[in-house]
């Protein structure tokens, strides 16, 4: 029988990993998303962020790369913003 590989396994770690976002409009909703996810990649600024408005301009999607070191960092950063209260949607 075959070895099952581990999650990690899936995954050449460091890399560039897009996480998508979705939340209602808000002013701050981009610079709030950010700082979460800087609690768990500090290099992580806006310009890896690229935003999308929904067709009637209610909801924005983020899809933000991060530089993940490994998968306990995307599951905490998975976590940190799936329970943010401007949140909608995490992917």
């Amino acid at each position: 029988m075959a070895a099952t590989p581990t999650d990690d396994s899936l995954f050449e770690f460091p890399c560039d990993f897009p996480i998508k976002v979705m939340g209602k409009s808000h002013p701050e909703f981009t610079e709030t998303i950010v700082l979460v996810i800087k609690e768990f990649d500090d290099e992580f600024h806006s310009g890896r962020i690229e935003s999308r408005p929904s067709s009637g301009g209610n909801y924005t999607g983020l899809t933000c790369t991060v530089r993940a070191v490994n998968r306990a960092q995307l599951d905490d950063i998975y976590r940190a913003l799936s329970s943010h209260p401007m949140v909608s949607v995490v992917m």
